[in-house]
């Protein structure tokens, strides 16, 4: 009777385990606003295909997304990190400390990150240094690093429009504002020898100096909803917005895109890497939720597919743009196999 009882107990604590550990019957994606749009589709594509349950996306900014998938494994963690710049190695070691491990980066696409006005706006022609100038906290001015000093778009640079500087913007847990910090704020204050000494020499002592942005009104957190922003600078006359070029492409009718260093944010000028704000974006998979997670290999295979993310692909119409031919293959390739990546290096 009592090896009865002990094996009942036995059970009820083995079942009360499995109950705890119980995979979720759907796929779970968190993070990128950028990538949002497209995961949505691709979850919808899947669905449809397979009949499985739609995959649950929630934009939370590469960083939150990234943050939530690394908490730890199981169904209360998401499968897949949506990013919109590869993981950092503090992201990933934070990861491995929760027991996160053997996780596959792929990379989906490019897409830039546009400066954007109102239709009715003037046409703006920046380069990266004016968006320093104008954006940055702290600026260069004869040498030396002084509190922003400056009103108008007239005041940084000669041939700018003379309204003030209003600039609407993804939020610092956005994949989107990291990209723009390092492509714009950075990339302008190194036009400046002085600013680029001290990146050579002591490169945290210069993101400390150069990367925040100003808190005095010139540049607002409008959150991780880029068609938000697109609404808010559409209602506010001379106001500039910052986001995703899919969103650009979206509303063509509605805003426009500047030139930055004279080049127009478009998909050929975007994939060459000719026009300067353009980066990458990913999808970080956990290997180990493969066959615990129904549908994870089969949705992660959709996103690379040529369906999704090849030329003419239905992504391609929601303004991603796509790889390299040779570039798409390898990622379906490792669709396939599902490699871990290494460590980053920074």
């Amino acid at each position: 009777m009592k090896t009865l009882l002990g094996a009942a107990a036995a059970l009820g604590l083995l079942a009360g385990a499995s109950n705890a550990h119980a995979a979720r019957d759907y796929v779970w994606a968190a993070g990128s606003s950028t990538v949002f749009p497209f995961s949505t589709r691709t979850a919808e594509n899947f669905a449809k295909k397979t009949g499985k349950k739609s995959p649950k996306i929630e934009s939370l900014g590469t960083g939150g997304g990234i943050k939530m998938f690394c908490g730890g494994m199981g169904e209360k963690f998401p499968d897949i990190a949506n990013a919109s710049r590869p993981m950092k190695k503090s992201e990933f070691e934070a990861c491995k400390a929760k027991g996160v491990n053997n996780i596959v980066e792929l990379k989906i696409g490019f897409d830039g990150i546009v400066v954007a006005m109102d239709k009715s706006s003037p046409d703006y022609s920046f380069k990266v240094e004016h968006l320093y100038l104008g954006l940055g906290q702290t600026v260069l001015r004869g040498g030396q690093f002084v509190a922003n000093p400056y009103k108008t778009w007239k005041d940084v640079g000669a041939g700018l429009p003379a309204n003030r500087i209003l600039v609407y913007g993804p939020p610092p847990t956005s994949g989107t504002r990291d990209a723009f910090v390092e492509l714009a704020i950075e990339g302008g204050a190194k036009k400046f020898p002085t600013a680029k000494a001290l990146a050579e020499k002591d490169e945290k002592g210069f993101k400390a100096k150069v990367d925040p942005l100003r808190t005095d009104g010139g540049w607002v957190d409008a959150g991780e909803n880029d068609n938000a922003i697109v609404g808010t600078i559409e209602k506010t006359p001379g106001a500039v917005g910052v986001f995703g070029y899919s969103f650009l492409e979206e509303n063509a009718n509605r805003i426009k895109g500047a030139a930055v260093n004279g080049v127009k944010p478009s998909a050929q000028t975007i994939a060459s890497g000719q026009y300067p704000l353009s980066r990458s974006l990913y999808i970080y998979v956990k290997k180990d939720q493969v066959g615990v997670t129904p549908g994870l290999k089969e949705f992660v295979a959709e996103f690379v597919s040529d369906a999704a993310t090849g030329r003419g692909g239905y992504l391609q119409g929601r303004g991603l743009i796509p790889l390299p031919p040779a570039q798409h293959e390898a990622m379906k390739a490792a669709a396939g196999k599902l490699p871990p990546m290494a460590a980053p290096k920074a």
